[in-house]
């Protein structure tokens, strides 16, 4: 029996084409694909295509299109042995961090993948990219088992895990870099995966999480900053948490103004968690001097977690938390961090 592909489409760069008269680029009905990529009907795959309720450009992506994703997948979890989400490339990281936190447990493939040009134009990168993501979505063990069981963005021959990629550029087609991890796979003459560096689901059922806190806020540090300037940001009632974009490995001014604010905030209950502004590398409190600041507040570690990974980590953890703590963030759900 053919395996079974869900074909979810969310909208984006890879479903649209040019208006003729503005030349705006411009959503299209999902059937489009279909009519550009023929090549899907010759796949050994049942694919079946459907769509989120109103297709979205992916700089519109907002939770509650998170949460209606998980809805689907949960709906068509016991029919079908793998997902792939057609998603715009400006948000995909964050989508698929996401989802690899609201979905837990599942022992079947979730590869999103999109476009950096319409599928429709001559040179689109899309048309390879969706084939691969759907084959590679395919893949089984002698055992009938899916090869792949997490959340996976595929994108210019790569294969990348979810929580573990950003996007690096908005012109290149290799758009997307997960310094922090290795490939999954790469698709060349062959598609190959690298079992080595794969999530294996260990869990007997599927969990799947539907609440999430969207309190959460997000401060890059820059020479020069005024962190009174921001403070809307700092007001737990606003964000029960604040990622701080730190500099290197946690570094921080720690002159009295900058700590004034951090401290009023965490008195007042809100949460701070480091990650850093590197691209590589990771948080190790009070390496240097100027690394105690954060540290001393009892900021959260966010170890080598991508500011993806971060953000939707903390609106899953705070969504399903009562009793948030530092050790229960730093708590590693599905390989997004060391």
């Amino acid at each position: 029996m053919k395996p079974r592909i869900l074909l979810i489409y969310t909208g984006g760069t890879i479903g649209m084409m040019a208006n003729p008269s503005t030349g705006e680029l411009q959503s299209l009905d999902f059937d489009y694909i279909h009519q550009q990529i023929p090549e899907i009907a010759r796949l050994d795959l049942e694919v079946i295509p459907i769509s989120i309720a109103q297709p979205i450009d992916s700089s519109h992506m907002q939770p509650a299109h998170w949460t209606e994703l998980v809805e689907l997948i949960a709906q068509h979890e016991a029919t079908v042995d793998g997902f792939v989400i057609l998603h715009g490339t400006d948000t995909m990281a964050y989508t698929a961090s996401a989802l690899s936190f609201m979905i837990q447990g599942l022992a079947k493939p979730i590869v999103l993948t999109g476009s950096q040009l319409p599928v429709g134009i001559l040179r689109s990168d899309g048309k390879e990219n969706i084939l691969a993501a759907l084959e590679i979505a395919g893949k089984k063990h002698s055992t009938g088992t899916p090869l792949l069981q997490e959340v996976a963005v595929f994108f210019q021959s790569k294969l990348f895990r979810g929580n573990r990629v950003s996007k690096i550029s908005a012109h290149q087609f290799d758009a997307f870099d997960s310094p922090n991890y290795p490939l999954l796979g790469v698709a060349g003459v062959e598609i190959e995966i690298h079992a080595n560096e794969l999530l294996e689901q260990t869990k007997t059922n599927t969990a799947y999480f539907k609440q999430l806190d969207a309190r959460v806020g997000l401060i890059k540090l820059y020479p020069g900053i005024n962190l009174s300037a921001y403070q809307s940001v700092f007001t737990p009632e606003v964000h029960r948490a604040v990622v701080i974009e730190a500099f290197g490995s946690g570094n921080t001014p720690n002159h009295e103004a900058f700590a004034k604010v951090l401290s009023a905030y965490v008195e007042q209950g809100g949460i701070l968690v480091t990650i850093s502004q590197c691209t590589s590398g990771s948080i190790q409190p009070g390496k240097y001097a100027s690394g105690h600041l954060l540290a001393e507040l009892g900021a959260w570690n966010g170890t080598d977690l991508t500011t993806e990974a971060a953000l939707t980590k903390l609106m899953w953890y705070l969504g399903t938390t009562t009793n948030p703590h530092q050790a229960g963030f730093c708590t590693v759900i599905a390989g997004e961090s060391a």
